[in-house]
Order: structure tokens, then sequence, then C-alpha cells
């Protein structure tokens, strides 16, 4: 008896299941554009920073050992990211390049002074800390001048900290969207069984009985949506990767494979929440309040 009515309910189940999976696949695929399009962002910020640097003009006739001992001391701080030396030969060719001319044939020398290009990581390339490492470099006496781009680099700092409220209040709104969405949909498909619980109800099944094949197909429903999800967000990821090669990294596995496994406990957990919820609901439910 028990056995024909699981499999008779597991029948009705199977009718509304592959609309729901599509639904909330196409939900959890929302979900992890999102999240790497936030990823990306991040990553993009950080590029930007990473090449928005200082210049150190050196004094002329320095000694070479003094520096290579400067620019081994700014390799070695956490803060800097890398140094790269520009000598006075090299600075005229690029200026020459920029320029579409000799310069050095019209002045009779090369009035440009060797430099050290000084390149911060992300998360120290603020105002505060910039200043504080100009102040100090500014006691070497082998360095000549300092240029920092401050306005260009505390412009950046404002419109990252803006774009991160934007982005995070965004993900925001969309967990919980998502989340309506899939609480409604799993919440109408057991609707659809209300009579079929109350039946089982009164032929003296358990609530345990009842709420088995439920939970089975939530679940089952949650792992083979998020599959679903993943394979839409993997064509896209491909496709938009040869658009933008450069701000999407395929490569980053450990990234993508958090994002894809995100996904998968994300669309498992709230199928198999919500479907309690609603089974539950309609177990407590009187024969009459099914007509409601």
């Amino acid at each position: 008896m028990k056995q024909a009515q699981e499999r008779h309910i597991k029948r009705k189940l199977r009718t509304s299941s592959l609309s729901t999976m599509l639904s909330i696949s196409l939900v959890l695929l929302m979900l992890g554009s999102m999240g790497f399009i936030f990823l990306n962002t991040h990553r993009l910020t950080n590029y930007i920073k990473e090449n928005v640097g200082f210049t150190l003009i050196l004094q002329e006739n320095i000694k070479k050992v003094d520096r290579l001992q400067l620019q081994k001391s700014l390799d070695a701080s956490p803060q800097i990211k890398s140094t790269e030396f520009v000598s006075k030969e090299d600075a005229a060719r690029i200026l020459a390049s920029d320029l579409g001319e000799d310069f050095i044939s019209f002045l009779g020398f090369n009035p440009l002074s060797a430099s050290i290009d000084v390149y911060m990581n992300a998360e120290y390339a603020d105002e505060s800390r910039i200043d504080a490492i100009e102040k100090d470099l500014q006691k070497n006496p082998i360095i000549k001048e300092i240029i920092i781009q401050k306005d260009l680099i505390a412009a950046i700092n404002t419109n990252v900290r803006k774009l991160s409220v934007i982005l995070v209040s965004f993900c925001a709104l969309l967990l919980i969207v998502a989340i309506a969405l899939i609480n409604n949909t799993i919440r109408l498909t057991v609707y659809s069984q209300r009579f079929t619980i109350q039946s089982m109800k009164l032929v003296g099944a358990t609530n345990a009985f009842i709420r088995k094949p439920f939970l089975r197909n939530g679940i089952l429903q949650g792992v083979f949506s998020a599959l679903i999800g993943i394979v839409f967000l993997i064509i896209a990821l491909f496709s938009l990767h040869k658009e933008m090669p450069e701000l999407l990294l395929l490569e980053d596995i450990p990234t993508i494979g958090i994002i894809f496994v995100a996904i998968l406990i994300f669309g498992v957990l709230i199928s198999t929440i919500v479907t309690n919820f609603s089974v539950g609901k309609y177990l407590k439910m009187n024969e009459n309040d099914l007509y409601h």
C-alpha cells in the first residue's frame, strides 16, 4: 500500500519537476553571473591600482650600488609590488618615441634624469600610505624629486568604493529576489500536490513518510538545477572570454570552482529548505483549508 502511494506521488512530482528545475537554474545562472562580475570587477580595480604608481627622479651621477640598495629596499617592502629602473638613455628613447623626433640632436645633450618607477600593491594604494612612503623617501639623499599622481589615486579609490557599494547592494537585492523566486516556484509545485498530501494523511501515512518523496525530489531538483545553471554559465563565460579576455581569466580555476560549488550548494539548500517548509504547511492544514 505504502509503496503504491509513494510511486503515485513520485509520478505527480515529475510532471512539474522540469519547469521547476529550469526556473531555478535560470535564477542560479543570474546569481553565478553576478558573482563573476563582482570578482572580475575586484580584479580590474586591483589591476588599475597596481599600475598607477609613482616615480622617483634620481640625482645625477649617483653610484650604481646606492641605486641598487634603494631599489632593493623598496622591493623588500610589503607595500611595494615592483620597481623598474629607467636609465637616462631609456628615458630619452621613450620620450623621443612619444614626440616622434630626436630631441637630443636638437638640444645637444640629454636633459632627462634616471628614475625608478614604483608600483604599489593594491591594498596599500591609498593616499595616506603613499604620503607616509613619500615622507620617508624624501629623506634619501639620492632622490631628487618624487612625482605622484595623488589626484588620480584619490579618484580611483573614491570610484572603487562607490562601485563596491553599488555591487554589494545589487548582489544582496539579487539574492533576495532569487530566494523569493525559488520559494514561489517550489511552493506552487507543492501546492499542486496538496490533495495528494491530504489523501496520504487520511490513510494513516506518517509525516516523515509523506515528506520523504518531496524532500528527495527537492534535493534532486536542486542538484540538477545547479548543474543546468553551471552549464549555461560555462557557455556564457566562454562566449564573453572571446570578447574580453583581459577581464575574464578562465585560467583562474580555484575561483571558478568556488563559484560553481557555491551555486550547487545554494541550489540544493534552498530547494530542500523551501520544500520542507512548504510540505509542513500542508501537513498542518485541515481538509477544508485546502480549498482556500
